[in-house]
């Protein structure tokens, strides 16, 4: 394993264990990225050590005796002392503190729009900036919104455990936000040259095993497992040998993971039979219709169509309504996807995503050069290169092709985005 994907790995095992024995988020969290630091810098030239957390415990746990040797904190050392006795500084063979790290982030005394930030950082590892882009404000915004959640976290004087059982499932609603996100993120990135990141999609994937096994009759946590292995498993096709995107309508569909497809098909059927559907389950659903079908027209876009009524009236969520809106399309007519996209400006100002998906319908309705106006106008609100580079591509492909009628466009793509789309 590359030294940047154990260490990924590592990192919200070994900040669990510094908080299992010190107590203080904000103190043990800027321990841990300095003690990732040195890793980074040493192991390459070094060579990995036998116990790899072990090794980055014991860097962080002599940068936090050095912070808490000043007089001002000679009190604190004192009152931790008793509670060291009781919790080793490293943790047990087997052992993973992230469960636990997740829960303990996602506090009552936390809105979810400050909990699940706060467990992005803490579990994920994503930036600042990443997590803002996620949540759409700005990363000055998001940048205090964690401070703060640190903050409350310290004065909730939580001890570093999982709630009682009683107490999981007001949490459990973040928790699952977080692992979603996380696996957004690693799917199709919010910047950088790569399409994707494998190392967060798949941290996503084993955390959310993690959870489920936890937790194996909760229908939400399963229907979200199932929605990541179902759409992890298109990954081999959504890219070229150059690494360029394949938007889903393109894909080669044998190349998509079968194995993969079997597991989500088999979770989400289980959870569907448990009476309500929520959320995650929803989104599997559509993601196995997706799966299951023979080619992107021979898909069932109305039952997909229906499932996005459904889970727009549950949400509220304007990235939802996004893909409905291509679902519209795929099973009503460009037109019909269109009429949902009015309104989403103002709730979706600026995002790529919507100038993407305005663009493939107005090309399904065969008006080109509108199309390419709004794929040139995508291009330039993303940061990921990939996606960049393949809208600016449709958009010169657009503006140099004759004009062709509607009904030869009908169907023709789908929108470089999530579930509806890019896949």
């Amino acid at each position: 394993m590359r030294t940047e994907d154990l260490l990924r790995e590592l990192a919200p095992q070994v900040l669990g264990a510094l908080m299992r024995r010190y107590g203080d988020f904000a103190d043990a969290e800027d321990a841990v990225q300095e003690a990732l630091l040195a890793a980074a810098t040493s192991w390459p030239a070094e060579g990995q050590p036998d116990n790899p957390a072990g090794w980055l415990i014991r860097v962080a746990s002599r940068r936090l005796a050095n912070q808490y040797r000043g007089d001002a904190a000679r009190r604190r050392r004192e009152e931790l002392a008793a509670s060291w006795s009781r919790t080793p500084a490293e943790p047990a063979p087997g052992r993973d503190d992230t469960l636990i790290l997740m829960f303990m982030c996602c506090h009552p005394c936390l809105t979810p729009g400050s909990a699940i930030p706060l467990a992005l950082r803490a579990v994920g590892g994503l930036t600042t900036r990443e997590i803002a882009a996620a949540f759409l404000v700005p990363e000055a915004t998001m940048a205090q919104r964690i401070s703060r959640a640190k903050a409350r976290i310290k004065a909730s004087g939580q001890p570093f455990r999982l709630p009682p059982p009683d107490q999981r499932p007001e949490r459990l609603r973040s928790v699952l936000h977080v692992l979603y996100l996380l696996f957004n993120e690693g799917y199709t990135t919010s910047g950088g040259p790569g399409l994707s990141r494998t190392d967060l999609s798949g941290e996503a994937i084993r955390l959310a095993r993690i959870t489920q096994a936890a937790m194996p009759d909760d229908p939400e946590v399963g229907g979200l497992l199932a929605l990541m292995l179902l759409t992890e498993a298109r990954r081999p096709a959504r890219s070229g040998p150059g690494g360029e995107l394949i938007p889903l309508a393109e894909q080669d569909r044998t190349r998509w993971d079968r194995g993969l497809i079997a597991e989500g098909v088999a979770l989400i059927t289980s959870a569907l039979g448990g009476g309500h559907a929520g959320e995650y389950q929803l989104q599997a659903a559509i993601a196995a219709l997706h799966d299951q079908a023979a080619s992107h027209t021979a898909t069932d876009w109305p039952q997909i169509l229906a499932l996005y009524d459904l889970l727009e009236s549950m949400t509220g969520n304007p990235m939802v309504t996004l893909n409905r809106a291509v679902a519209a399309a795929m099973a009503r007519g460009p037109s019909a996807g269109l009429a949902l996209l009015d309104g989403l400006d103002e709730r979706l100002s600026g995002h790529h995503r919507l100038h993407s998906v305005r663009a493939h319908l107005l090309e399904q309705a065969g008006d080109a050069e509108a199309a390419s106006a709004e794929f040139r106008a995508a291009a330039a609100r993303t940061a990921n290169l990939r996606e960049r580079h393949y809208l600016i591509t449709r958009a010169a492909r657009l503006a140099a092709a004759p004009a062709t009628a509607p009904e030869e466009q009908a169907g023709a793509t789908g929108h470089p985005g999530t579930d509806a789309g890019d896949g």
